[in-house]
């Protein structure tokens, strides 16, 4: 009896330490994993996720429990001279600095909100390639769907692989890209984005006030602000310059000779 306990309690524990590429938005799904950024691409596992939950609750459900979250946003909101809700969002998350950068716009350009502590991510700097390899992608990317009942507290589930990835996948032969890719809650992750549970609140509620439509996400390896985005690695694809060059755009053109802005009000 207790080595049957055993196989089914180590079962459970493979099946969470690979969730995370399958996690389904709106159905119960848990993810744990490793903290590993680049240089530091081997860090134990220190988290796993309860395997149940409360019930199923619909976005709707979320806004009314957490609208504190709004009240927390507004005075950052208010000091950028931005109206709550914008009408657009732009996430920017960098890697190496496991910082997300909030930028969004009312009725004039886009400006800085804030920003958070990225408190888990997964593989070293460079774009995904394929499924299992526990790399955080890199691009420009939408909200796909926002998950009210995730074993990581709240997600949002980013449209990866996108246009772009499919399309060098299809020219390399390659396949099985991986999927299942989200921001999400707690503080642990296998190539997503763990913000922690106060600071996915905000985000969850932001966009679904804004419209997911409405909201993009850039992630690269680096802050291209700082210093030029390269590729570090032989292994990286030949298009990695093209990638790069698309992501340091999009940034500098919200923050043109701006360096990385600090936390907080």
């Amino acid at each position: 009896m207790k080595s049957t306990a055993k196989i089914i309690a180590g079962l459970a524990l493979t099946g969470l330490l690979g969730a995370c590429s399958v996690h389904k938005p709106v159905t119960a799904t848990a993810k744990a994993s490793t903290t590993a950024v680049k240089p530091q691409a081997n860090r134990k596992i220190y988290y796993i996720p309860s395997p149940s939950l409360s019930g199923q609750r619909t976005v709707e459900d979320n806004l009314q429990s957490y609208s504190a979250a709004t009240r927390k946003l507004t005075p950052y909101f208010a000091k950028a001279k931005v109206s709550y809700p914008p009408r657009e969002v732009i996430l920017i998350a960098l890697k190496q600095e496991m910082k997300l950068e909030l930028w969004a716009k009312g009725s004039g350009e886009f400006s800085f909100i804030r920003d958070y502590h990225i408190q888990a991510a997964s593989g070293v700097a460079g774009p995904k390639l394929r499924q299992g390899d526990r790399q955080v992608p890199e691009g420009i990317y939408r909200i796909a769907e926002l998950n009210p009942n995730s074993h990581y507290h709240l997600s949002m589930k980013i449209n990866y692989p996108n246009e772009f990835d499919r399309f060098h996948a299809g020219q390399e032969g390659r396949t099985k890209l991986g999927s299942g890719i989200f921001i999400h809650g707690k503080a642990a992750s296998i190539g997503c984005l763990a913000m922690g549970d106060k600071a996915i609140e905000e985000l969850f509620v932001l966009t679904a006030q804004v419209g997911s439509e409405n909201v993009k996400v850039v992630i690269a390896p680096h802050d291209p602000r700082t210093y030029p985005l390269k590729a570090d690695s032989e292994e990286d694809p030949e298009w990695t310059p093209e990638l790069y060059s698309i992501i340091s755009r999009k940034i500098k053109a919200l923050s043109p000779g701006v360096k990385s802005t600090k936390n907080g009000l």
